[in-house]
């Protein structure tokens, strides 16, 4: 059983954990579907956050297009267990919102999707899974699946902010407005969500990890306690999380052609069988894995 975890682990290595990072990474760079296809027409940057911001904030991140009078290019995410605040401009309107605004992302359950048109940039704060919670003292399990003003988390101090990131051309100093914003509203230590930082960090780490009673075990926490942690703090539970990141590593790996076959990558990421793998894949991806992997120009079954 050792080897065999120890091989899996090495093997799922591509979740791209961040080496530099100061805290334990609770994300990874996966999630975009057709990544290839998005770097055509999306232009992606992670500037630096300060590191008084790293017990909450994962990263910042960047995005900026610009497609003229071509046709609409829909971006596809498979998120993650994360609270996002962007402040985004453009020519056409964003999520039904009018350009420009500043906004607060609940964890979306779902397959992000937005069409990309005209012209447009963002630049957005991924707080760490349970880290907007532990910032803003919210009860994130109410923003789930929302996208709201940002004034809903910070007043209307929020305006005064996205002037002054917009005014501003380079990313690196939209960053450090950001960081000021935030450094004045730290808050005080929470042990509770330092426990759900470890908890996310252990799933992360150890993809072998794909049950809720094994996150029980190794945590020593009641299931009844983990629940309730992880819907104050992350706003989905503990089982979403999980089979979130291993839908993650499917991508990815796909992407890559790092696997045998269909069946072998459904067993080696600890789907029960390929049926499963198929349905939860093609609920979340909106395609299966095999229509997915062709998409990808890896033919399914083939490496």
């Amino acid at each position: 059983m050792g080897a065999w975890r120890n091989a899996t682990t090495s093997r799922l290595s591509l979740r791209s954990l961040p080496p530099e990072a100061r805290r334990p990474p609770t994300a990874t760079t996966a999630g975009i579907l057709h990544p290839d296809r998005h770097a055509e027409v999306v232009e992606l940057a992670r500037p630096p956050v300060s590191p008084r911001l790293h017990t909450w904030v994962e990263n910042y991140w960047t995005v900026r297009w610009d497609l003229g009078d071509a046709p609409p290019y829909t971006s596809e995410v498979v998120t993650h267990p994360a609270v996002q605040l962007s402040v985004e401009s453009g020519t056409t309107p964003h999520y039904g919102v009018e350009m420009p605004a500043a906004l607060i992302h609940g964890v979306p359950t779902k397959r992000f999707r937005i069409d990309l048109s005209g012209e447009g940039r963002a630049f957005g704060v991924k707080f760490r899974p349970g880290g907007f919670g532990a910032f803003t003292g919210e009860d994130v399990g109410a923003w789930t699946d929302q996208v709201l003003p940002l004034r809903a988390a910070f007043g209307e101090e929020s305006t005064a902010l996205m002037g002054a990131v917009l005014a501003e051309p380079e990313d690196a100093e939209r960053a450090a407005i950001v960081d000021e914003f935030l450094e004045r509203r730290l808050p005080k230590p929470d042990p509770r969500y330092e426990r759900v930082l470890a908890i996310v960090a252990g799933m992360i780490g150890d993809p072998t990890m794909i049950s809720v009673d094994a996150v029980c075990e190794r945590f020593e926490i009641a299931p009844r306690s983990l629940q309730r942690l992880f819907r104050r703090y992350v706003g989905v539970g503990p089982k979403w999380v999980q089979r979130r990141y291993r839908l993650h590593d499917a991508v990815t790996l796909i992407d890559a052609g790092e696997y045998d076959d269909l069946a072998e990558l459904a067993a080696r990421l600890g789907w029960f069988d390929q049926a499963h793998f198929t349905r939860e894949f093609t609920e979340q991806v909106g395609q299966s894995p095999s229509a997915y992997a062709v998409s990808a120009g890896r033919p399914a079954g083939e490496r």
